[in-house]
């Protein structure tokens, strides 16, 4: 998680740089904004845990129940 962190605070700067070059309203710097808007959402769905179900809290707490066997081919 520490490398999207990283990857972001690269693409603010690279971004403010864009901008600062070629304009505030230029088709550059709304790209640069774009690529650190993508990077954000995916920090957030990074975070966001799926909630375990019923088996699965029991199947941690009971690792060896028939239930909790998994099968291959």
């Amino acid at each position: 998680m520490s490398n999207i962190k990283e990857k972001i605070l690269e693409e603010v700067q690279q971004a403010r740089e864009t901008c600062e070059v070629s304009g505030t309203d230029s088709k550059e710097c709304a790209a640069a904004w774009d690529a650190v808007e993508e990077l954000q959402a995916e920090a957030s769905h990074q975070k966001q845990d799926k909630p375990k179900n019923s088996l699965e809290i029991y199947c941690d707490d009971n690792p060896d129940a028939a239930e909790c066997r998994l099968y291959e081919d």
